[in-house]
């Protein structure tokens, strides 16, 4: 598996293109917030040839969730995400004016995710990993053969997500931190959903919130 950045809107989230050698494509929380960004995301796949087939929310805080209307009528994907996160999509409409974004509302989804399981595209099975404590319901998405985590808002480089928000616990989050994120192999590459990539090697040493 093959992972694809693109930051977007103003909180520069990670909106995440995840690519096999099957010419599908899954994408994960898409922030697009204008055209232009909406663009940058359609045409890498229309240029690589590829067909989206599913699409992933790791938790529904505003900057993750906006461009999930424009994949749904772009690419007729309806959202997936943990049952756990619908109140957190509901407050998106209260939110996005505050902060002055432009939301269209998103889909709901037909099925919601387990808290252990997989979700599949093309030949790649990504594990569901449930991390809440930044977000009520929170998912990282596993792929062990590849060694990558998406782990949205759980860990970032050096840091941990905010846990002030409503559905936030700090001490939850420490908590999956350590005995979910921690224990997968050292070499795992982690891709938040801010910032740049780190692996949860170099978190065990360095993250001042939980070392391993």
């Amino acid at each position: 598996m093959k992972v694809h950045v693109f930051p977007n809107n103003p909180f520069q989230e990670n909106t995440y293109v995840l690519t096999d050698d099957s010419n599908t494509c899954a994408i994960v929380d898409p922030g697009m917030s204008n055209p232009a960004e909406e663009r940058a995301v359609s045409s890498f796949i229309e240029k690589e040839g590829l067909t989206p087939t599913l699409l992933l929310n790791t938790h529904c805080h505003v900057d993750h969730v906006l461009g999930n209307k424009y994949v749904y009528e772009q690419y007729g994907l309806l959202p997936q995400f943990h049952e756990g996160e619908a109140p957190v999509l509901s407050d998106v409409q209260v939110r996005a004016p505050m902060f002055g974004l432009r939301y269209e509302q998103s889909p709901i989804p037909e099925h919601f995710l387990p808290e252990e399981g997989e979700v599949r595209f093309g030949n790649t099975a990504l594990k569901l990993i449930f991390a809440p404590g930044h977000s009520p319901a929170h998912l990282c998405f596993y792929q062990p053969d590849s060694a990558i985590l998406i782990g949205g808002d759980v860990l970032f480089r050096g840091s941990i997500g905010r846990t002030d928000l409503p559905g936030g616990n700090h001490q939850q989050l420490l908590e999956n931190i350590s005995k979910k994120l921690y224990v997968l192999p050292e070499d795992t590459v982690v891709y938040p959903g801010h910032g740049p990539e780190t692996t949860i090697g170099f978190e065990k040493q360095h993250n001042p919130f939980v070392r391993g």
